[in-house]
């Protein structure tokens, strides 16, 4: 597994990159033995120190975990986000092993992907045409309710649309501001249906 550690507007010493080298290291190798690449990021905000770090298996599985955290002390930071690192990991690493799980992500579907300008400070458009600032193909996963919310755990995501496995239909897992997750399943309304 490769290491990077850099520092943005930071020095980091020797001290400070070989504990988290060494931490590294042993934290993401315990639980999963495919990382291939992880990247640590060191940078201030006013008077804090924030940490990134980045891992991913480098394969087709996409399978990317991101922990990030600020703290007054940059070991403080740091020992915070390897934590939440290794926290997911040890989530995928408990789901994969208590499901026998088959590879769903196969049969996925493709969608276009729309990045919509922000408009804050001025009232919401009348018409349905707003300013699209990135526009990109991506896929939608068929998973299970509790792979869609490992997987928005293991990418750091606000939010995950999928198909449902059980039902086919498509789903929504998000976080919500007190820290729970949320499950959208939609139904199909029979007078509707009927119509």
């Amino acid at each position: 597994m490769q290491v990077h550690i850099s520092g943005k507007g930071v020095d980091v010493g020797d001290s400070l990159r070989q504990h988290m080298e060494k931490r590294l290291q042993e934290g993401v190798t315990k639980y999963l033995d495919r990382i291939t690449q992880v990247t640590a990021v060191v940078s201030r905000e006013s008077h804090l120190f924030r940490v990134d770090i980045n891992a991913n298996t480098g394969t087709h599985e996409g399978i990317v975990v991101k922990g990030r955290d600020t703290a007054g002390d940059v070991y403080a930071a740091f020992d915070s986000a390897a934590d939440k690192i290794e926290k997911q990991l040890r989530r995928y690493k408990r789901r994969l092993t208590n499901h026998n799980r088959t590879d769903r992500n196969l049969n996925m579907s493709v969608a276009t992907k729309y990045v919509i300008e922000s408009h804050k400070d001025e009232a919401p458009e009348k018409d349905d045409n707003p300013l699209i600032v990135a526009e990109k193909q991506t896929d939608i996963a068929t998973l299970s309710v509790s792979e869609a919310v490992m997987e928005m755990d293991l990418l750091d995501l606000p939010a995950l649309m999928f198909f449902n496995v059980k039902n086919g239909r498509l789903n929504v897992v998000y976080k919500r501001a007190d820290g729970n997750i949320s499950w959208v399943d939609p139904q199909v309304n029979s007078s509707a249906a009927a119509a």
